[in-house]
């Protein structure tokens, strides 16, 4: 594989100065010419500086905001290098469930109402403004407000600066803050003078500057195209050999493109290559390929206001005609495991005793019947997500298997955003089965995924204000034990699972959704870079930049 790191060879060549020995002669004469000197060294060629030691990666994530604390999307794979939490949460496998980032240490109270952290010293943003408590209090303060994922804030009563180097969070109720302040998502710890610009300014945060305290600056960004970052020199971690000195992003959409560029050695890493050359590279002594857990896993909100999907006897049957396994082969190319409810496995509070539906068709027809519905009868309205190709795969799959036990399946492809808005509006109108790919925001599928996606409102269809409660489902046993079991997560973590767990059960038994599989995340890394360390924790993150070093 061509690489890109290349050093410059340097030749210096140097004169042997030689003195000759000879017999004195006679003073010259006017017209002769005077002797010379002895000849001098050769003065050595100018050095050339190394060229810089650059990564170059193809990248599928787009940029919908550069504003980290309105960031909910996919630009977290290049604002985790550019912006620090006060924590990381580490990989699953680790010894220490935490590396301490901008918080050296912390300490919680008793009674789990209270988190002091303790700051670490000497650090300056990008923008050469100090990393202090003020400026902690005044990102957490605006990540509550306004963030894309200000709900994970929700324990939060204030943030009170103790002295400079030290913050204390108080809290409406225990919660497990420092979990939550290690999230992807709204708690990035931002330089104060930007957000004051950003306040004061829509426009700001469009030119893909950063203003945070991570490894990396961004040099450039051409949007759609191309991000170039650079070593921030002042990172508090400091450098070592071997470390890249500039990373440059090309965003490329088409997976094919993406593989010819890894091939044809325009990129050292490239991201998402197609499942079915994977085979390939697993062959080729150049490359590892790593195949992991990951956050992301499949649902199907069936619309349980809508006959007769609103009879629990239907949905069961229809969860029983779904072939899993098919789905997994075709849809994820073998590259997922059937889920356990809406918790992705290696997320707390995933457990492998909760139910699981099994493809049984015959099972399907009963229950069917029993609901007084034999022989089927009815139809279903699948939409999907246009963009989302696994979804395109294995729809077909359901619109089949339900022709089995005579269920019409109408399959509609929709851009994302067009099928969220139609199941927001009215479910009268909205589809009987909304096909969606979830992943929590940090690493609590409890106060995430159960409670985002099946936790009811007050009010009729029952959405919560995360909007994501698509199946309109309302169970108050299921609501009342989410209560208990959030409550204590922080104080009784091994209570608050269980009760997570008996909440699941209840979930699954009543099937408001269809729990397709949790997916697979595959990494194809060259053997000419070592550091590589996939966490699961940080999904769009596929790898920091700051770990990855060029094999020497």
């Amino acid at each position: 594989m061509k690489r890109f790191t290349l050093f410059v060879s340097l030749l210096v060549v140097f004169s042997v100065i030689v003195s000759a020995c000879a017999p004195a002669a006679e003073t010259p004469a006017a017209s002769e010419a005077p002797a010379t000197d002895a000849p001098l060294a050769e003065t050595p060629a100018p050095q050339e500086p190394a060229a810089p030691l650059v990564l170059k990666i193809a990248n599928t994530a787009n940029i919908t905001t550069w504003d980290p604390i309105a960031s909910f999307s996919t630009e977290a794979s290049y604002l985790a290098n550019s912006y620090e939490q006060l924590v990381r949460i580490n990989p699953p496998d680790s010894a220490e469930t935490y590396t301490p980032l901008l918080a050296e240490s912390w300490e919680v109270s008793a009674d789990g109402l209270a988190y002091t952290f303790h700051l670490r010293s000497g650090v300056k943003f990008h923008d050469g403004e100090p990393m202090n408590a003020d400026a902690v209090k005044k990102s957490i303060d605006a990540a509550t407000e306004r963030a894309g994922a200000s709900f994970i804030w929700a324990p939060l009563d204030n943030v009170e600066v103790v002295d400079d180097s030290t913050v204390k969070f108080n809290l409406k109720w225990a919660a497990p803050v420092d979990l939550i302040a290690s999230s992807l998502y709204g708690a990035w710890i931002v330089s104060p003078k930007a957000l004051e610009a950003g306040a004061a300014d829509e426009t700001f945060w469009a030119d893909g500057k950063s203003y945070g305290t991570g490894p990396y600056m961004v040099e450039s960004y051409t949007p759609d195209a191309e991000i170039v970052f650079t070593q921030n020199p002042e990172y508090w971690g400091g450098w070592e050999a071997g470390q890249y000195e500039k990373v440059v992003v090309s965003i490329v959409p088409e997976a094919t493109t993406r593989q010819q560029m890894l091939e044809g050695g325009e990129v050292d890493i490239a991201a998402a290559l197609p499942m079915d050359n994977i085979a390939a590279f697993e062959s080729d002594p150049n490359y590892t390929v790593y195949k992991e857990p990951s956050f992301f896993n499949y649902v199907g909100f069936f619309n349980t206001l809508k006959a007769p999907l609103d009879n629990v006897k239907v949905r069961q049957a229809l969860s029983y005609a779904i072939p899993y396994d098919d789905i997994i082969a075709i849809g994820a190319k073998g590259l997922g495991t059937q889920s356990y409810g809406p918790v992705p496995a290696g997320v707390f509070p995933w457990d492998g005793s909760v139910f699981r539906y099994s493809y049984d068709i015959e099972k399907a027809k009963t229950l069917l019947k029993e609901a007084g519905h034999e022989g089927g009868g009815f139809s279903v309205r699948l939409t999907y997500a246009a963009e989302n190709a696994t979804e395109e795969v294995f729809a077909p799959l359901i619109k089949d298997s339900f022709a089995q036990i005579g269920v019409d399946v109408t399959i509609e492809p929709l851009a994302f955003g067009q099928q969220w808005e139609l199941a927001k509006t009215d479910p009268s109108t909205a589809q009987d089965m909304f096909l969606l790919l979830y992943w929590p925001t940090y690493s609590d599928a409890g106060a995430d995924n159960m409670w985002s996606m099946f936790y009811a409102g007050a009010e009729p269809p029952y959405l919560n204000v995360t909007k994501f409660n698509l199946s309109y489902w309302k169970n108050d046993q299921y609501n009342a034990l989410m209560d208990e079991a959030g409550a204590i997560t922080a104080t009784d973590f091994a209570g608050s699972k269980a009760k997570y767990v008996e909440a699941l059960n209840i979930l699954v038994e009543e099937a408001p959704a269809v729990f397709f599989f949790d997916t697979m995340a595959v990494f194809v890394m060259p053997k000419s870079i070592e550091g590589f360390r996939y966490n699961l924790n940080y999904p769009f993150v596929h790898y920091f930049f700051y770990q990855l070093r060029a094999v020497q």
